[in-house]
């Protein structure tokens, strides 16, 4: 039997009246490799603070077998990073100027130089490009231990997670299998509850034909009219009172059946928006927006030099490249903003018809804290408030929730209203800065579905690649401070990068292997150990430094 790495029993928290965590019993096995998903506010993050010790619960006990590590969210390193893990993940030194997805880097090498039996890693992807994210699946690939991996990337759980945890109504479902094994049989038991919801109801219609029927046959029976004789009265009375008996029995059986029928409730289903969105004012020209000869300045470091593209109207184009590369600043520039520290040259040309709606990573430049979810969007929307409300649900923000104000609302929440702000307001050119960012994996199937009928034109930056895969018609990657389009969606552009020669692909690993092998020598010959020689330690880091300059001259 699998060795035990942690229990938890009993396991409760509440934040007010609200009960968040409700779990009977849990079990981590050793080499586990789970998948923790459930909606924005179900508790994800707050789950894994307890089962880490960071959260002590309200009721239960959690006890720990092994030596934990958790890559957090936010937030500084609470440890240090082996040399080999930092110069994989090449996490700075210096984490006063860094980006997001250089923090992230940060966090996950910390986390993976614990080597701890146990790994918690909530939302490790955030940020994180597609070297990082190339970094992360190396480490995970060689990971001994056991992990819990909260996630939104549908591409990690499907190589990584073989259970998936579905957190819900504060009680953990576990599915065993891949991801979309668990997406399959989640599905199967939704139609298999809209079965019975509709069993339910035909029986309940049923016996309460029932009970209305003998009610019914109960008042047609006559009682014996008064000039009736004495006889024929009594034979009258008593086959009255035989039959209103018989009735009245039935009737009693129907109703008790009726009353002790086991209750199922219906399935949420997700309500479905059937007008376009975008197309309000739509841009007369092929081209809505379009850039050239842009050079692109942070300080004294040059982001971009001499770029140019073109967004065409109508297209959904995705903005890719590094951390670091200058995405979310290139977004700002071309909406009208300039950040602090900024500064270009070129051209931004802009159609006078075309109606900019950014979605940036911070929401207060956008929402009014002050306000509700819903007075938020009414505020701009060129749409009835039905179909608001209906945006709102399908963006799974039901019923009481959208009157809550934006200040009390979790950050997937504040997401949420302000994605559904800009596809309501009369914007035909949306800029979404990584709009998947805090949102869960349900949300963001929505979200797909919206952008991918939005008759608008569409520039945004992730690093979900299946994000990507599922919205982009087309897209633009920064690389070496230059700008390059690629007329076709992210299948298109894998299946051509797949077509690389097999010696190109054996460089490219090579290269990687001689990094790591110069980081771990880097740090022996700081500190050798006894019986090394240093001499012989810079003569092999010389040669294999040789040899990575001249395969990356290649």
């Amino acid at each position: 039997m699998a060795e035990i790495l942690l229990t938890a029993r009993n396991l409760r928290l509440s934040y007010g009246i609200r009960r968040l965590i409700s779990i009977d019993e849990m079990t981590i096995y050793a080499r586990d490799r789970i998948g923790l998903v459930g909606e924005n506010g179900a508790g994800k993050s707050t789950l894994i603070r307890l089962l880490s010790g960071e959260l002590l619960p309200d009721e239960g006990v959690v006890r720990r077998f092994c030596p934990i590590a958790v890559i957090h969210q936010y937030g500084q390193n609470k440890t240090d990073a082996q040399e080999e893990l930092r110069s994989l993940f090449r996490a700075p030194d210096d984490a006063d100027t860094l980006s997001g997805g250089e923090m992230t880097r940060r966090r996950i090498a910390a986390a993976f130089s614990q080597n701890a039996p146990l790994l918690f890693a909530d939302e490790p992807t955030t940020d994180l490009d597609e070297s990082g994210l190339a970094a992360l699946k190396k480490q995970l690939s060689a990971y001994k231990g056991a992990f819990v991996m909260v996630s939104h990337d549908r591409d990690m759980l499907r190589q990584f997670a073989d259970k998936i945890w579905l957190l819900e109504d504060g009680a953990v479902t576990e599915y065993p299998g891949s991801y979309d094994e668990f997406e399959a049989e989640r599905q199967r038991r939704r139609e298999f509850r809209q079965f019975e919801y509709e069993q339910y109801r035909q029986e309940q219609a049923r016996l309460r034909g029932i009970v209305q029927r003998y009610g019914e046959m109960r008042q047609k029976i006559k009682k014996a009219p008064k000039r009736m004789g004495i006889s024929e009265a009594r034979l009258h009375t008593h086959e009255w009172t035989n039959a209103d008996i018989g009735l009245s029995h039935q009737s009693r059986v129907a109703q008790n059946r009726l009353e002790h029928l086991e209750k199922k409730e219906r399935p949420r289903e997700d309500p479905s928006i059937r007008i376009k969105l975008g197309d309000a004012v739509p841009i007369p020209s092929a081209t809505a927006l379009s850039v050239s000869g842009l050079t692109l300045r942070a300080g004294n470091r040059v982001l971009l030099k001499n770029a140019a593209f073109t967004l065409p109207t109508g297209m959904r184009t995705a903005l890719v490249g590094d951390n670091g590369a200058g995405k979310s600043t290139l977004v700002k520039l071309i909406s009208g903003m300039t950040p602090i520290g900024i500064s270009y040259e070129g051209s931004v040309r802009l159609h006078e018809k075309a109606a900019i709606g950014l979605f940036d990573q911070d929401h207060s430049a956008c929402l009014d804290f002050e306000k509700s979810a819903l007075e938020n969007v009414l505020y701009t929307s060129v749409q009835p408030e039905s179909v608001v409300r209906t945006a709102f649900a399908r963006m799974n923000m039901r019923g009481d929730e959208v009157f809550k104000q934006v200040s009390l609302l979790s950050g997937g929440e504040r997401a949420k209203t302000a994605l559904v702000r800009l596809l309501m307001s009369d914007a035909n050119l949306l800029i979404l800065d990584e709009p998947t960012n805090h949102l869960d994996i349900f949300t963001l199937k929505a979200l797909e579905e919206l952008l991918g009928a939005y008759a608008g034109t569409l520039l945004f930056v992730s690093h979900d690649r299946a994000f990507i895969r599922n919205v982009a018609t087309r897209i633009l990657s920064i690389e070496n401070g230059s700008v390059r389009t690629f007329e076709g969606g992210l299948t298109e552009k894998e299946s051509r990068q797949s077509a690389v020669s097999a010696p190109e692909e054996d460089r490219a690993i090579r290269i990687t292997t001689l990094e790591m092998r110069l980081a771990a020598l880097a740090a022996r010959m700081r500190a050798p150990k006894k019986g090394e020689s240093p001499e012989k330690l810079a003569g092999e880091y010389g040669e294999l430094s040789a040899e990575l300059r001249r395969l990356k001259q290649i």
